[in-house]
């Protein structure tokens, strides 16, 4: 991965932290690697834990929905169940009563003309339905 891409990402990445503490939550954790792949955000707000997958262009000849494919949704859904069940294992106690609602979010970023614009998909695929949005 080029040097750009990585300042790029980080960049949109800090942007969609910044639209999330706004919005409420609290950062968990960034850039949480497994053997299966990685999650750019995972955040929560009250009962809601969100995985954030954050895709950041300044080209607009793709799509920015068709960079997420569906390998990709199932790698982010398998990293995201190591993280669970690691959560799980860390706090028994804690988690022993929950009733959290696990959502994988889009944050998908396009640079026009200097601005920013921002689309925040919110339940953009789930585990049971990998290809919703």
């Amino acid at each position: 991965m080029s040097l750009y891409k990585k300042t790029l990402g980080h960049q949109g990445e800090e942007i969609i932290v910044e639209y999330l503490r706004k919005l409420g939550f609290t950062i968990l954790c960034q850039n949480y690697t497994s053997k299966f792949g990685e999650i750019d955000i995972i955040a929560k707000n009250k009962d809601v834990l969100a995985f954030v997958e954050v895709k950041f262009r300044k080209d607009s000849k793709v799509y920015l929905s068709d960079l997420i494919s569906y390998s990709k949704q199932q790698k982010i859904i398998k990293t995201a169940m190591i993280y669970i069940s690691h959560e799980f294992q860390q706090h028994p106690l804690k988690n022993k009563h929950s009733h959290t609602v696990y959502r994988f979010d889009v944050a998908l970023l396009h640079s026009v003309q200097q601005k920013i614009e921002l689309n925040y998909i919110q339940n953009a695929f789930t585990a049971t339905n990998s290809n919703t949005y």
